[in-house]
């Protein structure tokens, strides 16, 4: 019994159970039909329909028969829709780091889903670390991160360049624009993102690369927290540069250098080597590739 079977039924019970009626409308030979139905009788046991004079008629089990033919043809159906337009309606599973996920990825998805409404878009906003552990583990299509991919398994292409500034209250340690020596920044008080984000990660990279390396008196994983507490004074913060613009031009902190620390860093499109991409997730992180060049970055101002 195969679902040509099952189609052939239910055209024939279309059709007012109509043999040559159904035979027509599926472009078949009548006695094709005929012996597809047949099939079926032997194949389940039963009468599927009584004949009675030049006339068919359902029988009990072939009354329940066609309410199971409906059902699965209704199933096999969707399925078919379902899969074959998976990149225009299916579901796509993206990470991303804290600063991507909340101050580009909105911007990207915007767009993305104007240009494709159909596709379901879930997103993770995390630590790069877990981001890293959900593409091993598959529950994730690909990620945008700040840090490095330390998965051998992992692919990672960067996309975009950024930074890091360093901030502090307006009232000091350092002046808007100065820079400090090194060991004169190593005495302040730090407040830092927590281990495993992208944004601890580039500071503690280029601490090493400077020779120097701090004890944070606070880690935090909200810019918000961390800029509230430069702000009140109580040290300072290494944060994306994009993020701190809103609270600097709003005379909340001021933003100064280390002599010899480079902060510049790339963002990554990461996805396991062994993933295959869909066209719906290859057009999304083409978008995020020229993002920069075709649409205009929101600038971040952040609640503080």
């Amino acid at each position: 019994m195969t679902l040509r079977h099952i189609r052939i039924f239910l055209a024939v019970c279309e059709n007012d159970n109509n043999i040559t009626r159904a035979a027509e409308s599926l472009f078949l030979a009548q006695p094709a039909v005929s012996f597809a139905v047949k099939e079926l009788e032997e194949y389940y046991g039963v009468k599927l329909f009584d004949r009675i004079g030049r006339r068919l008629y359902l029988t009990e089990a072939g009354k329940r028969f066609r309410e199971y033919a409906v059902h699965i043809t209704a199933l096999f159906d969707d399925m078919e829709k379902g899969l074959r337009d998976w990149d225009t309606f299916g579901i796509l599973r993206i990470g991303a780091s804290v600063t991507i996920g909340s101050q580009f990825l909105p911007s990207y998805v915007e767009v993305y889903d104007a240009l494709n409404p159909g596709v379901d878009i879930r997103v993770l906003v995390g630590p790069s670390e877990q981001l890293g552990s959900k593409l091993m583990d598959n529950k994730l299509d690909f990620a945008l991160i700040e840090g490095e991919a330390h998965e051998p398994s992992l692919v990672a292409e960067e996309y975009m360049e950024d930074a890091l500034a360093v901030i502090c209250s307006t009232k000091g340690p350092s002046d808007r624009g100065q820079v400090v020596s090194m060991e004169e920044f190593k005495k302040q008080r730090f407040l830092l993102r927590e281990p495993g984000s992208g944004t601890r990660e580039v500071f503690d990279h280029a601490m090493q690369a400077a020779g120097c390396h701090v004890i944070p008196s606070w880690e935090c994983m909200s810019t918000t927290a961390l800029v509230n507490a430069v702000i009140h004074g109580l040290g300072i913060t290494v944060l994306p540069q994009r993020m701190i613009i809103g609270p600097e031009e709003h005379g909340l902190v001021q933003a100064f250098s280390a002599e010899g620390l480079d902060l510049r860093r790339k963002f990554r499109i990461v996805y396991h080597k062994d993933k295959f991409l869909t066209g719906s997730a290859r057009t999304f992180l083409e978008l995020c590739r020229n993002f920069e060049m075709d649409y205009p970055m929101l600038k971040y101002n952040g609640l503080y």
